[in-house]
C-alpha cells in the first residue's frame, strides 16, 4: 500500500491522559509508532472529555465519541474500513470486538492488555482474604476466563511484562504468535537527560507518584502513612514526604499531616519536575501487574527508588536494581534512610537506573520486531488465524454471548 492508505482505530476505554498515568503515556507512545509507520490514526470512546485529557487535535489523530450497544458504531466502522483496530484493553474488546468482526472481517485485531488485570485482580484479592498468592489462584477467577477468552479472539495481545509473557505460554498455553512483548519504551532523547538531572546535594526528601483511580497506589499510599513513614521519621526528623497522583479522593487527602511532614499534593503539573526534586521514590506496592511507571520514570530522571517485588517486576531482569527492593515495611523504611544519607549508595543507585533503561528498554530495539509482526500479519491474516483454532472457535457465533448481550441491552434502550 502507498503511504496514508493504512488506517489504525484505537478504541480506548477512556481519552489518553499521559500526565496522569503510566497507561495514557503508553497509548501516546503506540500513536507515535503508528504514525511513523503512515498509519492514519483514530481514537475512539465512549468516556466523556475531560481538561486533563491530552489534545489528540494537535498530533493529527481524529477523534470519535461512540456509543455502547449501538449500531451508529458499525456504520463508523464501515466509513473508517481500519486496516487494524486496536483495543487499549479487554473490556473494550469486549464490547466491540464482535462488531469489528461482524463488519471489518480483514481488520487485524491487536489488543494492548496494558497489564494482565485478572493477575492484579487476584493478587489484590488474595491479599484482602490473607490467602497467599499462588499462580492456581487465578483459575478461580471469572475475570481470568474473560481476558484469556479477549487474547484468544484477538490476532495478536501486546504485553507489556516478561512475568505476564511467562504466565500466559507456560501456565495459559497461550501460543506465543499471538503475544508480542512490548513494554514502555524510551527514545534516545528521553535516555539522555542526565545532564539536565540534578544531583544529591540539589535533591530533597522523599516522595510517591501513582493514579488514584488504581486501587494499588491508594494501598501503598495507606501503608507507607501508617508503618513505613513514621519509621522514616524517628531516623530523620526533619524529613518530608510529597504523595502526588491523579484523581485523589477525600480519603487520600485526610492523610495529610504537616506536622508529620507528610504532604498529599495531587495531581503533579509535571511528573518530571516533581520526581526530579525528590531525593527518593519510594513505592511499597503490594499488589498490582505489568510494569509500574513511576519507577521507570523514576530511572528516567535519576531518582532512586526502593519498593516492592511487586513494583520491580519484569523492570530490571538481572540487573542491579537503582535503590533497595524489599518486601518488608521495615527493611524499606531502613533502606530508604540508608539510601538518603549515603552520597555514593546514592549515586551507584542512580547508575544503575540509567544502565536499565538503556539496556532493557529502548525503543530502537523493540520497534523493528514489532512492525515486522504487524506487517506480517498484514500480509498473512488467513494463516495466522488458521493456526489459532481456539481463537476462531470463541469468534464463532454460537460462542459470542458478548454480542447477544449488547444486542439485548440495545433492544432493551429502544423499547425505552
Amino acid at each position: 500500500m502507498e503511504p496514508n492508505t493504512r488506517t489504525i482505530l484505537i478504541i480506548g476505554l477512556v481519552w489518553p491522559e499521559p500526565n496522569s498515568s503510566a497507561a495514557g503515556r503508553r497509548m501516546m507512545q503506540l500513536i507515535s509508532i503508528f504514525k511513523s509507520w503512515s498509519y492514519k490514526v483514530i481514537f475512539a470512546s465512549t468516556a466523556l472529555e475531560n481538561e486533563i485529557n491530552f489534545d489528540l487535535n494537535t498530533i493529527n489523530v481524529e477523534k470519535q465519541k461512540i456509543e455502547l450497544n449501538a449500531d451508529s458504531f458499525d456504520d463508523f466502522l464501515q466509513n473508517c474500513s481500519p486496516t487494524l483496530v486496536l483495543f487499549d484493553r479487554f473490556v473494550t474488546e469486549e464490547q466491540f470486538g464482535w462488531r469489528v468482526s461482524k463488519n471489518c472481517p480483514d481488520a487485524i485485531k491487536v489488543l494492548d492488555s496494558e497489564d494482565l488485570h485478572c493477575l492484579r485482580y487476584t493478587r489484590q484479592s488474595n491479599l484482602k482474604n490473607n490467602i497467599p498468592f499462588v499462580i492456581e489462584n487465578l483459575f478461580d477467577q471469572e475475570i481470568t476466563i474473560r481476558e484469556i477468552a479477549s487474547i484468544l479472539r484477538c490476532d495478536l495481545t501486546l504485553i507489556i511484562a516478561e512475568f505476564e509473557i511467562e504466565l500466559l505460554t507456560t501456565y495459559f498455553k497461550i501460543d506465543a504468535t499471538i503475544l508480542h512483548y512490548l513494554p514502555i519504551l524510551f527514545t534516545e532523547t528521553e535516555l539522555n537527560l542526565n545532564y539536565l538531572n540534578t544531583n544529591f546535594s540539589q535533591r530533597e526528601d522523599f516522595m510517591f507518584i501513582g493514579n488514584f483511580w488504581h486501587e494499588p497506589n491508594w494501598d501503598a499510599v495507606l501503608h507507607l502513612k501508617k508503618t513505613i513513614w513514621p519509621e522514616i521519621r524517628k531516623h530523620l526528623p526533619k524529613a518530608i514526604i510529597r504523595i502526588y497522583g491523579a484523581y485523589p479522593s477525600q480519603k487520600v487527602f485526610d492523610l495529610q499531616n504537616k506536622k508529620e511532614g507528610f504532604l498529599v499534593l495531587g495531581r503533579a503539573e509535571n511528573a518530571q519536575i516533581a520526581i526530579s526534586k525528590a531525593r527518593i521514590l519510594i513505592a511499597p506496592l503490594r499488589f498490582g501487574a505489568g510494569i509500574k511507571g513511576k519507577l521507570i520514570e523514576a530511572m528516567q530522571f535519576g531518582t532512586p527508588s526502593v519498593t516492592t517485588s511487586i513494583g520491580a517486576e519484569s523492570i530490571n531482569g538481572s540487573l542491579d536494581w537503582n535503590g533497595f527492593i524489599s518486601d518488608d515495611f521495615n527493611e524499606i523504611a531502613s533502606k530508604a534512610v540508608q539510601l538518603y544519607e549515603n552520597e555514593m549508595l546514592w549515586m551507584n543507585a542512580q547508575e544503575n537506573g540509567y544502565a536499565i533503561l538503556k539496556k532493557r528498554f529502548q525503543l530502537r530495539d523493540f520497534e523493528p520486531d514489532f512492525n515486522l509482526k504487524i506487517e506480517y500479519l498484514r500480509e498473512n491474516l488467513s494463516l495466522h488465524r488458521k493456526s489459532n483454532f481456539l481463537g476462531a472457535l470463541l469468534n464463532h457465533h454460537s460462542m459470542k454471548s458478548t454480542e447477544y448481550m449488547s444486542r439485548w441491552i440495545q433492544e432493551k434502550n429502544n423499547k425505552k
